[in-house]
């Protein structure tokens, strides 16, 4: 017979010992084996945040990231206030020499004007060649002033005061310039890489020629005036700009400021406007007008030459010759602003 009741009577099922369950395998599979953390009797460590998610990969905790070393910034270039202040001087001289030399350009004398303006051509050549290092320098430099001589001849020859001459004196430039190239096999390697550089530096030297044919039209000489001194303010001050107040630096690799930037611009339109009042055939706006687009031109041709030399850096080619190199962006300016002064004043005046 059986007790009627149990010695345990009053305690808790299950209490103290585990709750009772099979001993053997269920349904007839073996138990898997158990690796979490309380095997041992040790306790599951608590998260200590919410799951992250990784790009590419499952969400980890902040426990869990490993300690990675910080990436290295590099430091910006400075800017040297002598070398600012040399090229605004620069810059002014060659704006100051280019205003003189349009006032000598009358019918039947542009041969003065010519002769200056073949000489800022071979400064470009000169600086632009240096600069940019073109497979075949030499032929490249020497197929570049030749081009030059022949737009100059053209646009002081021509019947008619136009574009044309011009055109066809750069088209056969580029083709002898790429030709040169190709004679030598390690030249001819780079060839493809150098179109750009080869068709930039011919298309430049010889857009200087715009301005002869510029003074063989109505108010040409006036136009070039007020172009030619906007454009030599507008790189005038923003190179003092940045040799005071280089800020906000546009990027830490160029030493250049958006203040300097846009105060020439501003500043070089100012002045055309004040000329405009003064010369015959303009307004202060249509000379404002004028200005504005050469000096903005001439400004952001100045700093795209500052953001190419810093991407020849970073890419590891050795810097060039000092003087070239800083000599590249107002000669540079001052050919972009010679087509755009043709092209409003043929336009708008």
């Amino acid at each position: 017979m059986y007790p009627s009741t149990s010695p345990d009577t009053g305690r808790d099922p299950w209490a103290d010992d585990a709750r009772p369950g099979p001993t053997g395998p269920s349904r007839g599979y073996p138990p898997g084996p158990r690796t979490g953390p309380g095997d041992d009797g040790e306790e599951r460590p608590e998260r200590k945040g919410p799951r992250r998610l990784r790009k590419g990969g499952p969400g980890r905790r902040p426990d869990d990231e490993t300690d990675e070393a910080p990436e290295e910034e590099v430091p910006p270039v400075p800017v040297r206030r002598p070398l600012a202040l040399t090229v605004a001087g620069f810059a002014a001289l060659l704006g100051v020499g280019l205003v003189l030399g349009a006032q000598t350009a009358g019918p039947g004398h542009r041969l003065p004007f010519a002769l200056i303006i073949f000489g800022v051509q071979l400064l470009f050549v000169l600086a632009w060649t240096m600069a940019m290092r073109p497979p075949a320098l030499l032929v490249v430099a020497l197929v570049s002033a030749g081009a030059a001589g022949i737009a100059d001849v053209a646009a002081v020859r021509s019947e008619i005061a136009a574009l044309a001459p011009i055109g066809y004196a750069a088209a056969a430039g580029f083709v002898l310039g790429v030709l040169g190239q190709l004679v030598r096999r390690v030249d001819r390697v780079r060839v493809t890489d150098s179109l750009g550089s080869t068709l930039l530096i011919v298309v430049g030297v010889v857009a200087f020629a715009t301005l002869i044919v510029l003074s063989r039209i109505p108010k040409g000489t006036q136009a070039m005036t007020v172009c030619l001194t906007a454009t030599g303010v507008a790189l005038l001050v923003a190179r003092l700009t940045d040799a005071v107040a280089p800020w906000p630096r546009l990027a830490p690799q160029v030493p250049r400021g958006a203040a300097g930037v846009v105060a020439g611009a501003m500043l070089g339109t100012l002045t055309s406007a004040v000329l405009g009042s003064y010369l015959v055939g303009f307004t202060p706006t249509s000379a404002a007008l004028v200005g504005l687009v050469t000096a903005a031109t001439a400004v952001l041709a100045d700093l795209a030459v500052g953001y190419a030399e810093a991407g020849r850096l970073m890419a590891g080619e050795p810097p060039t010759m000092w003087v070239a190199r800083h000599m590249q962006g107002p000669l540079g300016g001052f050919a972009l602003a010679a087509p755009a002064a043709y092209v409003m004043c043929v336009l708008f005046l």
